[in-house]
């Protein structure tokens, strides 16, 4: 009895193949199938899933207010016609102000003074100095 376990366990050339016990094309054929039915029945299912919310969402949207629908026409440029003449008046308004008395206010006693005056009377008092106490702080 031994004699027959070891011939059939001591084969010298086995024969070249794939085993067939564990591989069954049938199987596979029918996992490609049932996967393909599952990737395509899963699109389907999101696909109506989104169309459904996106009805559901849109019914639930506040509508927009009367006054919001209502736009005026955006104004076109401000171009400037004459760009020398405004430019002419501006910096004559700049030297009047500059260059002449005015009360600024008449209650408080602030007036304005020409820029000339104001330097000359910087120039011989000087700009007030701070307190020494300021100082070592």
């Amino acid at each position: 009895m031994q004699d027959a376990d070891l011939r059939r366990d001591t084969v010298i050339d086995p024969p070249v193949g794939h085993e067939l016990r564990d591989l069954r094309p049938g199987y596979i054929a029918l996992f490609g199938i049932a996967l393909t039915a599952v990737i395509v029945a899963a699109a389907v299912i999101a696909s109506l899933l989104i169309h459904f919310k996106a009805a559901e969402y849109s019914r639930q949207e506040t509508p927009v207010p009367r006054l919001a629908g209502e736009r005026e026409a955006t104004p076109g440029p401000r171009l400037q016609v004459e760009a020398n003449n405004e430019l002419r008046q501006m910096r004559a308004a700049e030297d009047a102000a500059l260059n002449r008395y005015e009360w600024v206010d008449k209650s408080s006693g602030s007036v304005r003074i020409p820029i000339e005056r104001a330097m000359e009377i910087v120039a011989k008092k000087g700009l007030p100095a701070r307190k020494q106490e300021e100082k070592a702080r």
